[in-house]
């Protein structure tokens, strides 16, 4: 089931919060002390008449104000939100006690982290879809998240998502996912701008990211040096053994990231 149209609040919320406060106190101006002297140089009875009564304006100006500073508020309510979402996270079992809405917003403010703009886009659902997209460097970056703990993705969602690549004008495609892919799915990503991310992998990103010093601007820390990366590398090497874009995992043992080939384990490549 889809999330629905945003409304002009929502998409004001969703920008980081000093901007919708901005917004507010120009849009007030604006239709306060603006709109008036821009009547008063226009000819005609009602344009005199509106311009000798800037205070008619009035409680439309404050009606502005008070909208963007409502949006500047939830902007700010939901970034705290998701950091406590990322923080709280300790474990594998903890990420996938999430409901999948709270799973897509821990993906995407892992992404935030790491400077990406993120749009939460409407297009998917409980149901998988588009659920984010990034963007970054002037790249666009499809992502789609699946909270299936006991289920591998199966081709046919790779498949489908690579599909869309094209349709959407984009440069690459994520899938995250806890409980793997199947083998179908990961040959079928090899060679392709697709990143598949298992559950470990994700766990790997997400403790990258809470130890990464937090920037002031709408919760979005800055990138640690662990996974700190130019907006034309997109942060994924190639296999130096089969040269597929490689995905982030996290060793069993010390729980330290690496970049392991999609192929595994047909392919042993690793970074």
């Amino acid at each position: 089931m889809g999330r629905g149209r945003s409304s002009t609040l929502d998409d004001l919320a969703g920008l980081p919060w000093p901007v919708p406060l901005v917004l507010g106190v120009a849009a007030y101006a604006g239709i306060r002390h603006g709109l008036p002297a821009w009547l008063s140089g226009r000819d005609g009875p009602l344009a005199n008449g509106l311009a000798q009564q800037p205070d008619a304006f009035a409680p439309f100006a404050w009606l502005a104000l008070a909208a963007c500073t409502f949006a500047a508020l939830l902007s700010f309510l939901r970034a705290r939100q998701r950091r406590r979402l990322l923080d709280s996270r300790t474990g594998l079992d903890s990420i996938a006690a999430l409901g999948w809405r709270d799973f897509e917003r821990l993906v995407g403010e892992a992404f935030r982290r790491q400077r990406y703009h993120v749009e939460e886009t409407g297009l998917g659902g409980a149901d998988g879809g588009i659920d984010l997209i990034l963007s970054r460097g002037g790249r666009r970056t499809l992502v789609q998240c699946k909270q299936w703990r006991r289920r591998q993705v199966p081709v046919s969602v790779v498949r489908e998502m690579y599909g869309l690549l094209a349709h959407h004008g984009a440069h690459a495609v994520r899938i995250a996912a806890l409980g793997g892919f199947t083998r179908d799915a990961a040959r079928f990503a090899a060679g392709k701008p697709i990143e598949l991310i298992d559950g470990p992998a994700l766990l790997a990103l997400v403790r990258s990211v809470q130890n990464a010093d937090p920037a002031p601007v709408h919760g979005t820390p800055r990138v640690g040096p662990a996974l700190a990366t130019s907006p034309d590398s997109e942060a994924t090497p190639q296999c130096p053994r089969c040269g597929t874009a490689m995905v982030q995992r996290a060793n069993r043992r010390s729980g330290s990231p690496f970049w392991g080939c999609p192929a595994y384990p047909q392919c042993h490549g690793t970074r």
